[in-house]
């Protein structure tokens, strides 16, 4: 039997019930999202479930959404059922001002480096990581450049003017 979103959606809601919500299916990829508290325990059911069997992190990062409060940044996590072919996308929210969430690294030896670029980017504290540094930016960096809390340019420079563009 094909594993159909359906059966993932119904296999997730026997196991944790309402703790799952944002279930949305995204050009047939299904999404939803839990509690950051049960992050490690919604990942290990998806991978040891028979009926499921995600074993393969494809790829984890964060997203930044600094309009909502107390949600401001999501740890989003791709998974891959390579004998059915399936993939889906978790989520986990946390707040910009206590942005710890449980590491993923005993379950996914992938998530390793994954976890330190998303925290070098996005400053999420990936809780029990065996070497969470900064990996791609300078250790001396004291904010997280992928956070949406900076303008997307230097508002004074002249030669951005729209003159030198043909619009003005």
């Amino acid at each position: 039997m094909a594993l159909t979103n359906e059966t993932i959606t119904s296999r997730l809601q026997e196991k944790f019930g309402a703790e799952i919500s944002g279930i949305e299916e995204t050009y047939g990829m299904l999404s939803f999202e839990a509690p950051k508290a049960l992050n490690l325990k919604v990942l290990q059911f998806l991978y040891d479930d028979p009926q499921l069997g995600f074993q393969f992190l494809t790829d984890l990062c964060a997203v930044h959404y600094p309009d909502q409060v107390g949600r401001e940044l999501a740890v989003v996590y791709h998974l891959h059922n390579l004998a059915d072919n399936v993939r889906i996308r978790f989520k986990v929210f946390t707040s910009v001002q206590e942005p710890d969430v449980f590491t993923a690294t005993q379950l996914f030896s992938s998530a390793n480096w994954m976890e330190r670029e998303t925290y070098d980017f996005y400053g999420v504290n990936f809780v029990g990581h065996p070497n969470l540094k900064r990996i791609l930016n300078v250790d001396e960096m004291d904010y997280f450049p992928l956070r949406k809390e900076f303008p997307l340019e230097d508002q004074t420079r002249v030669d951005k003017d729209d003159q030198m563009f043909g619009r003005g």
